[in-house]
């Protein structure tokens, strides 16, 4: 028979249980709810001021396009397409977007986005599954480590800037990165086989590129001889499938994987080869080793930079952490072999396929001796096992502890101060020179003007949009960037757009910064010098710099009175922009 005072004990041990877990589930929500009211908040307020841009409304259009059945189809892809920006044809209507990106994954999410159909979803959607990563890497940190180091690591995830700036950033697909795949790792610690593979898949399918983050897995299980077979078999799934999906089933669909991205992004490797498949550009860094040297070094200050921005919410613990180096080291080598500076840029989503190698290793390097994943520690010491010091227990002082917090909290300042995807525009300059500084009430008077001039459009009326216009209007079947104004449809019949709408205030704000809106605005403002002499087009609505053509319709002669100032306004900034930087 149990004994009253053991039984009040064990109560009172229970009780004090139930309490720390009631206490540790209340940070970990707190944290949650903490990130995802920032995040909203902010992305809520970037769209609704127009400061979300032309790939919200392509995967906008994408999702609607397959709720209407149209399996992917997107006419903003093909905006976007070798045969439009390489071979100068005509948008088609009906373009497959697997043949640029494979993202089967889209599907799970349609349910979502069927109950409501709207560019907003998909700022809730992001957000969430962002979130969702967060919950799932507390879960896999608590396999090794106490609630405090948990929580810190989570807090260390949603204060990092390779995931707040994506997150900001127009809906992509690698939002989904950290909760699958932080999700197969806890599944392989809890041995759950089943949903280790299911969670594999899952991370195939949201981009044809995501298998380089399994290799990364598959790698670290064979080098810590940990799951060495399932190792291999990582490695060999992961590079099957990115070999089948950008050999042979995107090319099926269209030319655009090897045009634009193998040629454009890994062209250095393969000279001559306007159309590289995966394997070529592969044996071209095998063949071409200086290359791959210099790439990865250069600029180093960049990499440094980028480095310092993936530790920082982790106080540099992954600088130390051997798993991090592995896991991590393949998607960073796959982003550091690229040409140009997005890649490496940490606020944008291609930062997101380095975060889970990032936390995975730290949680491996604090988690106790007895605890760590690794071979039998009484054998013969291997090289993995000296790498990771399994000798020695961590500790997190108070001292550390507090480091640590200061660490975070700088990335989330530094996040703020980047303004990652102009999502903080308003709370410091664009620009210092030259000056330019866009405050809140003077966008706000200009976003009211827009969403009355997008309203005046039908919902299912064909239209032609200047970038930052694109997303609000992309819940339609035809769509396309301004100034193309031609549409192909699926008999091959070329259509013009019913309508076209630009900000040429905004374009003339930024054409003094960027060259892509100095070169949009000049495209504009000859076109509509051409429609509106041949009476293609009539000018209907001009208030603000937002012009509103229709097609076939009269133009408005007081509105063609105020559109001729304008017109010279707008030529004499870019004639004085084109001085300055002396085209």
């Amino acid at each position: 028979m149990t004994h009253p005072r053991s039984l009040k004990k064990s109560l009172f041990d229970w009780n004090d249980s139930y309490q720390n877990y009631q206490e540790e589930i209340k940070g970990l929500l707190t944290l949650i709810a903490a990130f995802c009211s920032f995040m909203l908040i902010f992305s809520l307020h970037r769209y609704y001021t127009f400061y979300a841009s032309y790939d919200h409304g392509l995967f906008n259009q994408i999702f609607w396009n397959n709720l209407h059945g149209r399996w992917f189809q997107s006419s903003l892809t093909s905006g976007l397409s070798a045969s439009v920006l390489i071979d100068h044809q005509i948008p088609i209507v009906n373009f497959n977007h697997l043949g640029q990106h494979f993202v089967p994954n889209f599907l799970l999410w349609l349910p979502i986005y069927a109950v409501f159909p709207s560019p907003i979803t998909l700022i809730f959607l992001q957000v969430g599954l962002m979130a969702a990563g967060g919950a799932v890497l507390y879960a896999l940190a608590r396999h090794y480590l106490e609630p405090t180091l948990s929580l810190l690591i989570t807090a260390g995830y949603l204060g990092a800037h390779a995931v707040i700036g994506p997150t900001f950033a127009n809906f992509y697909e690698h939002c989904q990165i950290p909760l699958f795949v932080f999700s197969a790792l806890l599944a392989m610690e809890k041995q759950r086989w089943w949903l280790f593979w299911l969670m594999v898949a899952l991370t195939l399918g949201i981009r044809e590129d995501t298998g380089i983050i399994l290799f990364g897995i598959g790698l670290y299980l064979v080098l810590s001889r940990r799951h060495p077979w399932l190792g291999v078999a990582l490695c060999g799934v992961s590079f099957a499938y990115v070999a089948v999906i950008t050999n042979v089933v995107s090319p099926h669909i269209s030319s655009d994987n090897p045009r634009l991205y193998m040629a454009g992004r890994f062209g250095q490797y393969v000279p001559g080869n306007s159309s590289p498949s995966t394997l070529q550009v592969l044996w071209g860094m095998l063949t071409h080793p200086l290359e791959v040297l210099k790439s990865l070094l250069t600029p180093f200050h960049r990499r440094a930079l980028y480095f310092l921005g993936q530790w920082l919410p982790l106080a540099f613990v992954p600088a130390l952490a051997p798993a991090s180096w592995v896991i991590a080291g393949v998607p960073l080598l796959s982003l550091m072999m690229q040409s140009g500076i997005s890649a490496m840029t940490i606020t944008i989503r291609y930062s997101v396929a380095v975060v889970p190698g990032m936390f995975y290793g730290a949680i491996l390097w604090w988690s106790s001796p007895s605890k760590r994943p690794l071979p039998d520690l009484s054998a013969t010491r291997s090289l993995w096992q000296t790498l990771c010091l399994t000798y020695r227990t961590r500790q997190l002082t108070p001292t550390f502890r507090r480091f640590w917090i200061v660490c975070i909290t700088l990335s989330i300042i530094s996040v703020i101060l980047a303004s990652p995807n102009q999502s903080f525009y308003f709370l410091l300059p664009d620009s210092f020179d030259p000056w330019l500084r866009i405050t809140l009430p003077r966008q706000w008077e200009h976003s009211q003007v827009l969403h009355d001039t997008i309203r005046v459009i039908p919902p299912d009326a064909s239209v032609a949009a200047s970038t930052h216009l694109i997303p609000p209007l992309s819940t339609r079947r035809k769509i396309i960037r301004f100034p193309t104004l031609q549409l192909k449809d699926e008999r091959g019949q070329v259509d013009l757009m019913e309508y076209a709408v630009a900000d040429l205030w905004r374009l003339d704000q930024y054409q003094r910064l960027f060259n892509a809106e100095y070169h949009h605005l000049t495209r504009i403002i000859a076109v509509m010098d051409e429609v509106l002499a041949q009476k293609t087009y009539g000018l209907v609505k001009l208030q603000d710099g937002v012009v509103l053509l229709q097609k076939g319709a009269p133009s408005e002669p007081a509105l063609l009175t105020n559109w001729a100032p304008l017109r010279q306004e707008l030529l004499a900034s870019l004639e004085k922009t084109k001085q300055r930087k002396k085209w």
